[in-house]
């Protein structure tokens, strides 16, 4: 078959066969008497299996030691593409992202533009000192994108640069909540745990039902930081993680003093003392725990908690009686002095 049907037919151009000719990629098998190439089936059939490892990204002249070398194995080559191929997207992803950035902060001139791009290359730092001065510099002339500071505080590791970046994110607005949420349905778990903690900082119904959703998140310390915040905004829906975190003993103070917040609602008091009783009677044989109920309850305000202590401090457990007998003097003088008393801390 001449060069030119040989084109036609596999749809490679006549200059790029003479190409394949001159590397001794594909050379025709015969010349005919006018001294045209001539190609034969296995000619043909060379010139496709070139053409499908040019598909795979392989230079031809990995192409030409590929088809040479009889202990080829394809499974370590192929392996090297997927590394180089993943390399490049990674690569093109932060060019796109960083011209979106651009894109979004909605440049008046190229000035402008390039103090973005600095922005972005300073959050890129290796430096941890050079992110946080670069999260905390920028002045009113150029505000940075909500999707932007999303992005590196859904990233950043540090916690000194991951706080700048939250500081920076509350005071983007409401795009904040919008660039930030994405981050809960993430599959990795330390990820989804920074999303909350910077939703947490976010005023707004978003924030409050993001952190709502995230109290069903598969990971206690999602759920944990959610119903910190939650419980602090007022929310009721967050008192069981809460009550669990007391009895766990994982941030129990914190959650105490959230439960405390939470009782001065209408008709939650009664509940949150009936629920920590119920944990007293669950946890007979667990000193430890009956005594974090007992630090709970005396948070409690006003003394409806009262029966519930002056039960502990009859406690068979002598370090659980005196921790209770002791709150149970400080909730009995709070009780005297009328229902604005405050807590034990």
């Amino acid at each position: 078959m001449l060069i030119g049907e040989v084109a036609r037919r596999s749809g490679v151009s006549t200059r790029m066969l003479r190409h394949y000719d001159t590397l001794g990629l594909v050379r025709p098998t015969g010349r005919t008497v006018g001294g045209y190439r001539e190609y034969s089936s296995d000619d043909i059939r060379r010139i496709f299996h070139v053409e499908s490892l040019r598909s795979l990204g392989l230079s031809l002249r990995e192409i030409g030691r590929a088809l040479e070398d009889p202990a080829f194995v394809p499974s370590a080559l192929v392996g090297d593409l997927i590394r180089r191929t993943e390399e490049r997207l990674k690569r093109e992803q932060e060019l796109l992202d960083r011209l979106r950035a651009v894109d979004a902060s909605a440049p008046s001139g190229w000035e402008g533009a390039l103090r973005i791009v600095e922005l972005l290359r300073g959050l890129a730092s290796p430096g941890a000192a050079r992110r946080q001065q670069t999260v905390l510099a920028p002045g009113e002339e150029m505000p940075v994108p909500a999707e932007v500071l999303a992005r590196a505080v859904l990233a950043e590791t540090d916690p000194n640069v991951a706080g700048a970046l939250r500081w920076a994110l509350a005071r983007s607005g409401d795009d904040g909540v919008a660039s930030v949420t994405p981050g809960l349905r993430s599959e990795n778990a330390e990820i989804r745990r920074r999303a909350v903690l910077a939703i947490a900082e976010l005023p707004g119904d978003a924030a409050t039902a993001a952190l709502t959703d995230a109290l069903a998140d598969q990971d206690a310390p999602v759920r944990r930081h959610a119903a910190l915040a939650l419980g602090a905004r007022g929310a009721t829906a967050a008192e069981p993680t809460l009550v669990a975190m007391v009895v766990e003993g994982v941030n129990d103070v914190e959650a105490s003093e959230v439960l405390a917040t939470l009782a001065v609602e209408p008709g939650s008091l009664d509940r949150i003392v009936g629920v920590l009783a119920s944990e007293v009677a669950a946890h007979p044989a667990d000193s430890a725990v009956r005594i974090r109920l007992a630090q709970a309850l005396a948070e409690l305000p006003g003394s409806v908690a009262l029966g519930v202590l002056e039960e502990l401090a009859r406690d068979g457990d002598r370090a659980v009686a005196l921790v209770a007998s002791a709150f149970v003097r400080v909730v009995g003088e709070r009780g005297r002095s009328g229902p604005g008393g405050s807590g034990t801390r």
